[in-house]
Parts: structure tokens; sequence; C-alpha cells
């Protein structure tokens, strides 16, 4: 029983470790400088209608990351509701944004989201030819004749763009991916992480 536990806490790290968040590539602007912790930082995620659910999960972790690290973040959703912006020109937009102290945007668009299939054998390979005749033509018989299974994975691929308001130059851009995540909620939270490690790393914001 022992081992049986012990394997079947593998399988779930395993597990954990595959429904994964991680950065793929990310760019920060020479003459960007580090963020002022009294600057607001509007968070505004971009997700297909269907998936509000989402776009408010991945706008209210990720606000949540850097509130955190002491910012001074918001939900763009939670601050407007989840159609204003799609009523106004580039102009008004920027005026609305400017007077509610917004002194940066970061986007967070989901760029695409795929569904792969994979086929698994029902055998794993090993020199059966070896172990004699019965062995190894079973194994051959269990290749062509033995049922396998069929997997569905999920694969999410994001960008994060930081905007600065005033200037409208691009300060930092976020490629990310994630793979099979058990949730929405899951995969918000490992975003929000994942980026703001990666804004730190870079400069972006203080370590403290």
């Amino acid at each position: 029983m022992k081992k049986l536990g012990l394997i079947l806490s593998g399988l779930v790290i395993m597990a954990l470790a595959a429904c994964s968040t991680k950065v793929t590539s990310s760019w920060r602007a020479n003459n960007a400088q580090q963020l002022r912790k009294d600057q607001k930082i509007m968070v505004m995620a971009l997700v297909p209608q269907k998936d509000r659910a989402l776009r408010s999960q991945m706008e209210d972790f990720t606000v949540a990351e850097f509130r955190r690290k002491g910012y001074n973040a918001v939900s763009a959703l939670q601050e407007f509701g989840p159609g204003e912006f799609m009523k106004m020109g580039e102009k008004q937009a920027v005026r609305k944004l400017q007077g509610s102290d917004v002194g940066q945007v970061l986007t967070i668009v989901m760029v695409d989201k795929g569904r792969e299939k994979s086929y698994t054998p029902g055998y794993a390979y090993a020199p059966y030819g070896y172990w004699g005749f019965w062995p190894y033509y079973s194994r051959w018989y269990n290749t062509y004749y033995g049922p396998g299974y069929v997997t569905y994975s999920t694969r999410y691929q994001w960008e994060g763009n930081l905007y600065d308001l005033k200037s409208g130059q691009l300060l930092y851009s976020v490629q990310s991916q994630s793979f099979d995540p058990p949730s929405t909620a899951r995969m918000a939270v490992l975003y929000a992480q994942q980026v703001v490690k990666d804004m730190t790393k870079r400069n972006l914001l203080a370590q403290n």
C-alpha cells in the first residue's frame, strides 16, 4: 500500500507539472523605466465573448498579483464593465483612461486556443525477441489488435502588452502558453504569477 501511495503521489505531481503555464518569450523597451507604485496600472483582457468568465479571471488574478507586490492595479472589467471601450474611438478611450488616473495599460490577449488529439497504443516497446517465441508473438499481436486510447489536450496562447498611456509607447511584451489547465481559474493564477515574475526579472517591477 505504501508503494502504491508513492506511485499515485508521483502521478499527481506529473499531472500538475503537465497542466502548466509558462512564458515562452518576452521583450522590454530599452528606455522603459521601472514602474512606479503610485501609478495606476489597468489590466485589460481580450478573449472571445463566450469566455467572459475567463476574462474576469485573467484580469482579477493579474491585478491581485500586482497588488501583492505593492502596485496600484485595477481591472478594466471591474472599473468600466464588459463593453465600455467597444463604443469608443482611440482618443475617447484614452481620455477616459487618463481621467481615471491610469498610467499604464496591460492588455492580455488570447491569440489562440487549440484542441489536440493524440493516440497512445496499448503497449510499450521492449526487446521481446530475447524472451522467446510466445512473448515476441504476443507483443506484435497486441500491437496490431490490442486497444489503445485517445487523449485530448487544450493549449492556450497568450500575448501581454504593457503600454504607457501618456506616450503610447509599448514598454513590454510577453508571450506565454498554457497547456491542459485543470480549470480556467488555475490557468489565470499561473499566468499572473509567471508574467509578474518575468516583469520583475526584467526590472520593470521592484523586487520587493
